[in-house]
């Protein structure tokens, strides 16, 4: 660790924590092609426990799940097992049965229609088919309500059988379009998903920290996640874990880990697709995952319908933004000092990572608070992303 960035990054994780209304505790690392040049960690796993945040702490990933499930995807396209523009139901069928939300009647019911075309495995990548997550979304959050769908967090294949808020193709809308691709998956590896990592990704990477289910020694080691009322107050809330273990092994949100195996992910990015004990992707697939995927379309921010879930936001707003395979795509410099065309997303809990192929950086924010985009963890997020790059122009 070079001097220089240990003390701006340290600086930022301890004001996160010990500001008047600050975190718990938050882990961050940035790496290099070659290995981490910052790692830290601040605050306890659990408001008023002594046990202190570790850099090996366990956290839920939640929805930087996703990019780990679209390498799996990714996989299979480089095998010539499935094609991106091959309509999804070949795959999973029960995807042709998802219709068009076409209002309510008088009586609160639903109406729905056939859509105009077939949902397409790239649609799913790009999160262009019109599914969408209820607590960003009133019209999806009704119809769950009207339908007795049950909330996206109790991982079971029901809960992605929902509707299409628009027609497939016709913008960006954020959903669980990534639990349908791990059914693919899936189907295609005949196992589920967690086997299909472990094999793909984890073992190649040294990923030993991370899948859907906690391990005892993981379990051992998570972090608690917390809850902030519009107060401000901080309330632990020690019994929200995911099902354990899942019905459905969720390829959009469901694995639990440690920030110091997220970074091993996001080195394999940076080095083209290699790992310390074999290659996970081609360089060339690399290369096509980096790449707006979107046209014309831009991916942009949120508003919430559940905020003790999310606040509403946007991630540089202003800024022109896109989607790749699975990432979100900075179109301009970001005044971070991320430059244009690097790649990046988040987790429900206040995690953020960023993949900067450019000047091969990356860098990954680990907390556990609710709701999404919080006002210390998220500021804590941009101000150690700052940190990093006023330290590499040093």
């Amino acid at each position: 660790m070079t001097q220089t960035i240990k003390q701006a990054a340290d600086a930022v994780l301890e004001y996160t924590v010990g500001r008047a209304g600050g975190v718990p505790g938050v882990v961050a690392m940035a790496t290099d092609r070659s290995g981490n040049f910052y790692e830290g960690s601040a605050g306890k796993r659990e408001l008023g426990k002594d046990q202190p945040m570790t850099a090996d702490s366990v956290m839920a990933l939640f929805s930087t799940t996703k990019a780990v499930t679209g390498t799996t995807v990714m996989q299979l396209v480089e095998e010539g097992k499935i094609r991106l523009e091959d309509a999804a139901k070949q795959y999973v069928p029960e995807i042709a049965e998802l219709q068009v939300l076409d209002g309510f009647d008088a009586g609160g019911q639903p109406k729905t229609r056939a859509p105009r075309r077939d949902i397409t495995v790239n649609d799913l990548m790009l999160h262009i088919s019109g599914l969408g997550y209820e607590f960003f979304n009133e019209d999806d959050l009704k119809y769950r309500a009207a339908k007795g769908i049950p909330s996206v967090i109790s991982s079971s294949f029901a809960v992605i059988r929902t509707v299409l808020l628009h027609e497939p193709g016709e913008r960006w809308t954020y959903g669980p379009n990534i639990d349908w691709l791990g059914r693919i998956v899936e189907q295609q590896r005949g196992k589920r998903l967690s086997a299909v990592m472990k094999e793909r990704i984890f073992e190649p990477l040294g990923m030993n920290d991370t899948g859907f289910v906690m391990s005892d020694a993981m379990k051992a080691r998570r972090a608690i996640i917390h809850d902030r009322a519009q107060d401000g107050k901080l309330t632990s809330l020690p019994d929200l874990v995911l099902p354990d273990p899942p019905e459905m092994d969720m390829g959009g949100h469901g694995l639990y880990g440690t920030v110091g195996d997220y970074m091993k992910f996001i080195r394999m990015m940076l080095n083209e697709g290699n790992g310390p004990h074999g290659r996970v992707l081609k360089a060339e697939t690399v290369e096509r995952m980096s790449k707006n995927g979107l046209g014309k379309l831009k991916s942009g921010g949120w508003v919430t319908c559940a905020p003790s879930l999310t606040n509403t936001g946007e991630f540089f707003p202003g800024l022109s933004k896109s989607w790749a395979y699975t990432f979100m795509v900075n179109d301009e410099d970001a005044p971070t000092g991320r430059p244009a065309g690097s790649l990046g997303w988040a987790g429900l809990g206040n995690l953020f990572y960023w993949i900067d192929r450019k000047n091969g950086i990356g860098g990954f924010w680990g907390t556990q608070v609710l709701p999404f985009q919080d006002v210390a963890s998220y500021p804590g997020f941009v101000d150690f992303e700052a940190a990093v790059y006023r330290s590499l122009k040093r």
